[in-house]
């Protein structure tokens, strides 16, 4: 294993989540580095969690450090100039969701890992907790059959006041609404753990809150295999819950949790007369869906030299699903896997048109 350097940009609350993944990781990891446009605040975090060096100009720490790995974990609309600027400089990069806010710049950070050679890989840490992890694993054994049917519901709240910080409830700075900020992590579960989707027709609404993008939505999701999914996200649900069911020919999976889960979070019902493999379930380990078990599957993956998982190629889904939604949400017609290509006001901006201000 390779000590790496290790950096982060922002130092806001979600910051907090990848200080815990460097703790997890500490004898994988030396800290050098906290980035953040208020001083002040960087150097309270940096003091809390024992980074030494402090900086405002992202360019000037990644001179003087050369970090190896950079966390990013600013407000939406800084990430795909910051992931440049990070790749072009020499460090991996690890960065918040949504990745981007388009296919354009999603093919523009590919672009970016060809020249320097280095990767980027978006959080969506639900892939990496063990439930997940085995599930996958039982799914490509193909030990349930074939998917028929998945509920995928994220039914959270968010009040006003949440929303009147700036940079909340624009396409230009938070690059969507409710599907692009909350969803996104069960949407890329419900997409990682299904085979490719092919068709997605939508409903987007903004129903109570006074913000430009969207707070509910409805989908309907037709995949390769001809299995079928609804997908709900709200973020004006006073009971909150994260929960999605998979149901297949041999079995019924279910996680219901909020932020994440551990294996008590997960139920796995064979159908009546089935039975697994000895085994099977729960998994052998139980780590949780945080963005330690991320960062630690990401060091594997480069201290093997190899591109990390949900790296530009394995996002790529969730991010053309998203844009695809929001089309079809805005046109009322089904968008089809692949039908958005360059020339498509969905591929430069998941809205269909690129933000004045940006």
């Amino acid at each position: 294993m390779q000590r790496r350097r290790v950096a982060i940009i922002g130092t806001g609350g979600i910051a907090g989540s990848h200080m815990n993944a460097w703790e997890y990781c500490r004898d994988r990891v030396e800290r050098v580095a906290a980035v953040d446009i208020d001083r002040d605040r960087a150097a309270a975090f940096a003091k809390k969690h024992g980074i030494p060096h402090v900086y405002t100009d992202a360019g000037e720490m990644l001179r003087e450090q050369q970090p190896d790995l950079v966390h990013i974990a600013t407000p939406p609309s800084l990430h795909a100039p910051l992931i440049l600027q990070c790749l072009e400089a020499g460090a991996h990069v690890l960065c918040e969701k949504p990745l981007v806010g388009s296919l354009l710049e999603l093919d523009a950070v590919a672009a970016a890992e060809g020249r320097s050679g280095r990767f980027c890989s978006s959080v969506v840490q639900w892939r990496f907790g063990s439930a997940a992890r085995r599930l996958r694993q039982l799914i490509d054994a193909e030990t349930f059959g074939r998917h028929t049917v998945s509920i995928c519901a994220t039914t959270w709240y968010r009040d006003h006041a949440y929303y009147a910080v700036p940079w909340r409830g624009t396409w230009a700075s938070e690059l969507g609404g409710v599907n692009m900020g909350q969803a996104i992590h069960l949407i890329d579960l419900l997409l990682w753990l299904n085979s490719p989707w092919r068709e997605v027709t939508a409903i987007t609404e903004t129903l109570d809150r006074d913000i430009e993008v969207e707070d509910a939505s409805l989908a309907m999701v037709r995949f390769d295999d001809r299995s079928l999914a609804s997908v709900i996200s709200s973020v004006l649900s006073p009971r909150q819950e994260t929960r999605l069911r998979l149901d297949f020919q041999k079995a019924t999976v279910e996680v219901v949790g909020l932020y994440g889960y551990r294996n008590d979070s997960w139920t796995l019902t064979p159908l009546e007369g089935a039975t697994l493999p000895d085994g099977a379930w729960p998994p052998a380990s139980d780590l949780g869906s945080g963005h330690a078990a991320q960062l630690a599957v990401m060091l594997d993956a480069l201290d093997a030299g190899q591109r990390p998982p949900a790296g530009t190629d394995e996002i790529r889904p969730t991010i053309e699903f998203l844009s695809a939604l929001y089309k079809s949400g805005m046109t009322g017609a089904p968008v089809t896997q692949g039908s958005i290509q360059p020339g498509d006001p969905f591929y430069d901006h998941v809205s269909g048109r690129v933000p004045a201000n940006r």
